[in-house]
Parts: C-alpha cells; sequence; structure tokens
C-alpha cells in the first residue's frame, strides 16, 4: 500500500470497507441465530461430497490445524520475529490484534449459537477463518507498504490469500462449518482488522508527530567569532 493509502483519505476507505463487512456479518449473524440454513449452504455442502476423498483427510486436517492454537501460535511468533527489525509497533501490535479475534469469536459464537454441520456446538462464526483473515489480511497490508520488489509483494499476498482460502475450504471439507459460518470468519475479519489497521497507524502517526515537534524544539547555543549573535544549532532526533 503506497503512503497515499496509508493518509486520512486510504483510512476513511478502510473504515468504510469495514463498516460493509461489519454490516455483512450483522446480517450473517441474524440469519444464523433462527438456526435457518440456507440453500448455499446445503449446496455447497453437497458440492463439498463430490470432493471427499480419504487420500485427502490427512491433508485438509493438516491445513485446518493452521488455524487452532497449535498452528497460530508459531505464525504469530514468527510474524513477531519478522517485524521486529522492521516496524516495532506492529510487531507488538500483532499478538494484541491475534489475542483480539479470540475474544471476538468466543462472544459470536457464544452469541449466535448455531450446531455445525457435524452437531457440534459454536458453528458459527469460523473461528479458523476469522483469526487467519486477521492474520493473512495484515501481512498483505504491511507487504503492499513494504520496501520489497513488485513480484515479491504481490506473491506474498497471494500466498497470504491462498492459506485463508485453503483453510476455509477444509472447514467445509471436514464438516466443522457451513458455507455461512465461513462467510461470517470472512465478514467479522475484515470489519476488525481494518478498523485496527487504521488505528494502529492513527496512534504511530501522532507520535511520530510528537517527537518531531520535540526535535524541532531543541537547540544548542554556540559562541561565534562573525559577530555578537550567537549561532543557534538546531538538533534533530530520528524518529522510528
Amino acid at each position: 500500500m503506497s503512503s497515499e493509502d496509508a493518509g486520512p483519505s486510504g483510512s476513511r476507505r478502510l473504515l468504510v470497507v469495514a463498516i460493509a463487512s461489519l454490516a455483512g456479518f450483522l446480517g450473517l449473524a441474524g440469519v444464523a441465530a433462527t438456526k435457518h440454513l440456507s440453500d448455499l449452504d446445503l449446496l455447497a455442502r453437497t458440492l463439498v461430497h463430490l470432493a471427499r476423498n480419504p487420500l485427502l483427510d490427512p491433508a485438509m486436517n493438516g491445513i485446518s490445524g493452521l488455524g487452532e492454537n497449535y498452528g497460530l501460535v508459531p505464525l504469530i511468533a514468527l510474524g513477531v520475529a519478522v517485524l521486529w527489525h522492521r516496524s516495532r509497533r506492529w510487531a507488538l501490535a500483532l499478538p494484541l490484534l491475534m489475542a483480539g479475534t479470540g475474544v471476538l469469536q468466543l462472544g459470536a459464537k457464544w452469541a449466535v449459537d448455531r450446531p455445525r454441520p457435524n452437531l457440534a456446538a459454536g458453528g458459527f462464526p469460523s473461528g479458523h477463518v476469522l483469526s487467519l483473515v486477521v492474520f493473512s489480511g495484515l501481512a498483505i497490508y504491511l507487504l503492499r507498504r513494504s520496501t520489497l520488489p513488485r513480484r515479491q509483494r504481490w506473491l506474498g499476498s497471494a500466498g497470504a490469500a491462498a492459506i485463508v482460502l485453503a483453510v476455509a475450504f477444509s472447514r467445509l471439507y471436514l464438516e466443522a462449518h457451513w458455507l455461512s459460518d465461513v462467510a461470517g470468519g470472512f465478514a467479522l475479519g475484515i470489519a476488525y482488522l481494518l478498523p485496527a489497521i487504521c488505528l494502529v497507524e492513527w496512534v504511530a502517526g501522532h507520535a511520530d508527530g510528537a517527537r518531531e515537534a520535540s526535535a524541532q524544539n531543541l537547540t544548542l547555543t554556540l559562541p561565534t567569532t562573525n559577530g555578537p549573535e550567537p549561532t543557534l544549532i538546531r538538533l534533530a532526533s530520528r524518529s522510528e
């Protein structure tokens, strides 16, 4: 994402998308709370059944594991390690954002209380999809703002998106979720991530502005041999 996209107009666009996603999530949640299954839910389940093959089961379980705690924790740790020397604020924000997804999914699952296709509790929304939309979405945002070559940024973004789609399909394949559960995870993840990005960038922008203003106010007076007036040297400090 360009520096222009990170400015006020870019933040407004992100917030508009977030509001639309939240509206979509609330609509899906309202339907799910009635325990009603749409024709799309039933059709998606039928189509996924056609793709079922015992040889695919281990792969689907492995892919789905990326959304479990044992998959997410290493991903978060890797993300923090990669970001630590590039952007400390995002390295610190990442674990907090991911913890927020856990709170969101628990609250939403409790409020809606729709069974999964396998009749287990806590179907809506998909917590796996929600978590990976936030993680991968943040990765895409940071890649687009990075100075990496264009090809690497696009490949990284495509890989992050592919992970989310693969996990979403695995949840349908394993009968852990209905299609509307997966859609709810996508919608809630976007509605949560985009305002979080705006908030972190806004806080960072104000902190950088305060540091710059403080640096501009620092002056050092030295004697000069060119006249009675002292020479003022302005000290600048590097803001991170």
